[in-house]
């Protein structure tokens, strides 16, 4: 059985050695470890891939023994992780992912597709995958949301991705699923936050455009990124040729982010992210 060990603490000298210690004594093989102290706050973060048998709780406890005190453990199995994805009217982000989810690359389980727009039904049950149509109508944010919320929680999933989802959540559907929540936004963060960043980025005549992964906070367009690019442009691009341009930054953008968690590589620490 492969497993992934994600650690934060306060950095002290010996504990790379400490914890492959206790890895060696259970007769676990390392097949992949990697470190980094953010030298500012004195932070350690370590993500180590090994295999063989284990009781879990064991495991952790003896490695709590030997890390200071404010630390965060966690140790996940290699199992593929459930996703579900919400869209509103836009396909190209959703049709990139369901392509890499039909070709094998995609290693996740895409549970449902929810819209508040029907315009993408007949393009996401091409690959089999249930949609669900949820229209805002006459409908509170908070009433809609709700119905949001039943739906994801049929599935269970560990990843919510926002693929191209034009809503802004209200704090009680954040909280709901704190770190679950994974957002494309088409523009380099912190520039041009909001829903018209193309618009803005031509009236200020930038020369590049692109796209940011990062997780949803209660503050709109700022939470911790976990994967940006930028196309170079140039004056001769209108705000319509910067979004043609930034749509496909947008997707290879989503999926690497998307990779990155289901790989378990990023851990979040001062609104900031952290990729082993």
């Amino acid at each position: 059985m492969k497993y992934k060990l994600l650690i934060e603490a306060n950095d002290r000298k010996g504990l790379v050695y400490k914890i492959s210690k206790i890895l060696y004594e259970y007769g676990l093989n390392i097949e992949q470890n990697t470190e980094f102290v953010d030298a500012c706050s004195n932070k350690f973060f370590m993500r180590t891939e090994f295999s063989g048998d284990i009781i879990k709780q064991k495991l952790i406890d003896d490695i709590k023994a030997i890390l200071p005190t404010n630390h965060m453990i966690s140790l996940k199995n290699d199992d593929k992780k459930n996703i579900v994805l919400l869209v509103s009217k836009e396909s190209h982000v959703l049709g990139d992912l369901l392509i890499r989810y039909e070709s094998g690359e995609l290693q996740a389980n895409i549970k449902a597709v929810i819209s508040n727009h029907d315009n993408t039904k007949k393009l996401t049950e091409k690959f089999g995958i249930p949609f669900f149509h949820i229209p805002t109508n006459s409908l509170s944010r908070e009433q809609h949301e709700a119905l949001v919320k039943k739906t994801i929680n049929r599935f269970d999933p560990n990843i919510i991705v926002l693929a191209k989802y034009m809503r802004i959540l209200t704090p009680d559907f954040v909280k709901n699923y704190q770190h679950k929540l994974l957002n494309i936004h088409h523009s380099f963060l912190p520039a041009f936050v909001g829903a018209n960043p193309y618009d803005m980025a031509y009236e200020r005549g930038v020369k590049i455009v692109g796209a940011t992964a990062h997780y949803v906070t209660d503050e709109l367009d700022e939470g911790p990124i976990i994967c940006q690019d930028v196309v170079h442009i140039d004056h001769t691009y209108n705000s319509d040729d910067m979004c043609k341009a930034g749509k496909n930054v947008e997707k290879i953008v989503l999926s690497d982010a998307l990779n990155l968690l289901l790989e378990d590589k990023v851990l979040t620490f001062n609104n900031k992210t952290v990729i082993l």
